[in-house]
């Protein structure tokens, strides 16, 4: 009996005295399928596991706002209202943030292009290429500037606000929803005082701090030639306290009479845009509501084509923001704006050509 106490007293003295758990190294590491893709939260510190669990929360509750493929979401019935709604929560800001970038990108990035994308089968997953005649119909309905937001105003039961689309409008929030949800996702690891933590939200990545050992955090740019293979890069990003999002042409796409028809819809054509372009990817760290303009820009740019996608790189497009890029065009190369001359390491055997652009 005495040699099982003593047992247990030294047992109870060595726990005691155990050194605690490095809060830079506790970890939690959740996937999460929402917003019709597969994202990855990864957190550490002293409260990792309840910060990742609540970004995981913040990330369902945007889905129940901003999908359009669930019936039951905000933005299902604003679409089947048909012209005018009240409503409230993250779809206020995030309509504004939309109308601005329609604005900014001259209607490269326009969120009424939703009954043409439908057309094409990318909201249901039944491909088809629409008729002329049809897309010709289809495309007096895409018309961002017909969105307005009445000024917000809180009622004492939360903040409301009043929508209206044009006749017969339909909005789709799938180029910015998940950049909004990044940034979201950073206020919950900042509440949580997380010392590093990466998100990656589909093509949307978010990394905050660097990585336990003091390095910055690797992001790998899909080769677009390479879809399928996991280690297919054209390049890898060393980023901390980052947002770095990619919108491609690989990344969902039917083919049909030996032609491939991608997701990202031209809203001047009502075709999948052809400028040349085989992926964009926008990089900016993390201050405002970064997450949301590379989201929108992503997109946006693949649309606009290289030369004006450099120009409005170079005319600082979006005030008070900066922004780098790295776009793949078609023919082989591989354009790296200056400012990620020094945190982007090349693929040597890619058989791209890479080119820093000033």
């Amino acid at each position: 009996m005495r040699h099982l106490a003593a047992c247990i007293l030294l047992t109870l003295l060595l726990v005691g005295c155990a050194a605690p758990a490095d809060p830079d190294k506790a970890q939690e590491s959740i996937q999460v399928i929402a917003m019709d893709t597969a994202m990855l939260i990864t957190t550490y510190g002293e409260r990792s596991s309840a910060a990742a669990y609540a970004a995981e929360d913040v990330i369902r509750d945007l889905e129940k706002q901003l999908s359009r493929t669930k019936e039951d979401s905000v933005v299902s019935q604003l679409n089947a209202a048909g012209r005018r709604m009240l409503v409230e929560g993250d779809l206020i800001p995030l309509l504004s943030s939309s109308g601005w970038f329609y604005e900014l990108t001259s209607g490269a990035f326009d969120i009424t292009v939703a009954p043409v994308v439908s057309a094409w089968g990318f909201t249901t997953d039944s491909f088809q290429v629409p008729s002329q005649e049809e897309l010709h119909e289809l495309l007096k309905l895409v018309d961002g500037s017909e969105v307005s937001v009445t000024p917000a105003y809180d009622d004492g039961e939360g903040t409301k606000a009043t929508v209206r689309l044009g006749p017969g409008q339909s909005i789709d929030l799938g180029a910015i929803a998940k950049g909004y949800a990044a940034n979201k996702v950073l206020e919950v690891f900042r509440e949580y005082g997380l010392p590093r933590a990466k998100a990656e939200l589909g093509g949307n990545v978010l990394v905050l701090g660097d990585r336990p050992d003091e390095t910055p955090w690797r992001v790998g740019i899909q080769d677009p030639k390479r879809p399928d293979d996991p280690n297919g890069f054209i390049g890898v990003l060393e980023l901390t306290d980052s947002f770095a999002v990619t919108s491609g042409g690989y990344q969902r796409y039917f083919e049909e009479n030996g032609k491939r028809y991608h997701h990202i819809i031209d809203p001047s054509t009502g075709y999948p845009a052809d400028s040349g372009l085989t992926s964009v990817t926008v990089v900016a760290d993390c201050e405002m509501e970064n997450g949301t303009m590379c989201d929108a820009l992503s997109t946006a740019l693949f649309i606009m084509g290289e030369e004006k996608a450099l120009d409005f790189w170079r005319s600082g497009g979006v005030p008070d923001s900066n922004f780098e890029l790295v776009l793949v065009t078609e023919d082989g190369r591989v354009l790296i704006t200056e400012g990620l001359a020094d945190r982007f390491v090349r693929d040597e055997s890619s058989g791209y050509s890479y080119e820093t652009i000033s």
